[in-house]
């Protein structure tokens, strides 16, 4: 664990706190009522996420659970229908997960030590620290994205952030330029400037308070940090979705609470086309339509969508199938055989509150406009 090292009048941190008071974010739904429990929910959201991407679900995820305990007490379906087109959903499933924990062994009630806080399902040295430093004003520096681009500019450290020799030289950079006293504003400054100043592509070096001794911007080469994640090549893989109408209701099932999709409902899935049309021969189904073929790209694979819609008389319970694959994080993954934990008729004008896919949800909205003529988004 690193701590905060500094003074809130060394050059750095005051420059920081100047510029926060004057161009800082204040008004962010999180920053309001601040509570232990809304900016843990924030900094979880955020991760990999942009603000203007969080803020509604955030809205909607505390009125629907405005305590933990309320989390901790919903079906994890629940949690997954407000978290769908979020994306990364282990963030959600260990949210809810940490919720539990929260509610049997600190009484409900988010805990204040660090350690405690560290060893919630899901929460990392950084967002441990963001947390704590929000709420407390305690002496902990933060790491994420934004901040490791400021300081890997300001110190001109070379290499990715993602290698370990890398990361932990931003950690004590970090621990020295953060002060001791009013750390919530400073870490919220560091944030702020790296998502508003120091973006990624075309940092506006001339309003950054710290421009007068940032080695990036002395040697004009900003573009140099941090550096790159090395570049491979991503996967390809491809997966055919099959839609089975049944009256106006769709065939879903619900994956298993681990790996990508972890818990969603999902369209039956089949390594080939031939398996699908070989599964529907078995009901019995000799028509069918291919829709459009689409790509959904992971962060470590692409993965090619070929939807193929189909029709049943009336709804049934579909005959167990044996070789549905989930998506898996690991190729090797892919090829071990996972049963569906719910076979489940899912109907569109009436919808329940699961959680959903992305190209699931899109293709169901693309059922509806075909079905029923309606535009209208899930």
């Amino acid at each position: 664990m690193i701590l905060a090292q500094s003074s809130p009048h060394a050059p750095f941190a005051y420059a920081m706190l100047t510029w926060y008071d004057k161009f800082g974010r204040k008004h962010l739904p999180w920053q309001q009522n601040k509570s232990l429990y809304g900016v843990w929910l924030s900094e979880v959201m955020l991760q990999q996420t942009q603000v203007a991407t969080v803020i509604p679900y955030f809205e909607r995820f505390v009125e629907t659970f405005p305590h933990i305990n309320a989390l901790a007490n919903a079906p994890l379906d629940a949690v997954l229908h407000l978290w769908t087109g979020l994306g990364y959903y282990a963030r959600a499933r260990n949210l809810h997960k940490a919720a539990q924990t929260i509610r049997d062994q600190h009484d409900g009630k988010f805990p204040t030590a660090f350690e405690q806080v560290r060893a919630l399902t899901g929460i990392g040295q950084s967002t441990a620290g963001a947390i704590l430093s929000s709420c407390l004003d305690a002496p902990y520096p933060i790491l994420d994205g934004n901040v490791k681009r400021v300081l890997a500019r300001y110190f001109a450290v070379s290499g990715w952030p993602g290698e370990k020799k890398v990361e932990s030289q931003l950690w004590q950079y970090s621990g020295q330029v953060t002060p001791t006293e009013q750390v919530a504003n400073f870490n919220q400054a560091m944030m702020d400037l790296g998502a508003m100043v120091c973006t990624r592509t075309k940092p506006k070096c001339t309003l950054c308070p710290l421009q007068r001794d940032c080695q990036a911007n002395l040697q004009q080469s900003w573009q140099d940090y941090p550096g790159k994640k090395p570049k491979k090549t991503l996967p390809e893989r491809e997966s055919y979705f099959l839609i089975l109408n049944a009256q106006g209701k769709i065939a879903l099932e619900q994956r298993e609470n681990n790996g990508i999709w972890g818990g969603l409902y999902c369209f039956p899935q089949f390594e080939s086309k031939s398996a699908l049309l070989a599964f529907l021969a078995t009901q019995g189904i000799g028509y069918y339509q291919e829709w459009n073929t689409f790509r959904h790209t992971f962060s470590h694979f692409h993965l090619d969508i070929y939807p193929i819609y189909a029709q049943l008389d009336t709804p049934q319970q579909v005959s167990n199938r044996t070789d549905w694959k989930k998506v898996a994080e690991k190729t090797e993954q892919s090829e071990s055989t996972v049963f569906s934990a719910v076979k489940y008729w899912y109907d569109p004008q009436n919808p329940e509150q699961i959680g959903l896919a992305t190209p699931v949800k899109n293709l169901l909205t693309q059922f509806i406009r075909n079905y029923y003529g309606e535009n209208r988004i899930l």
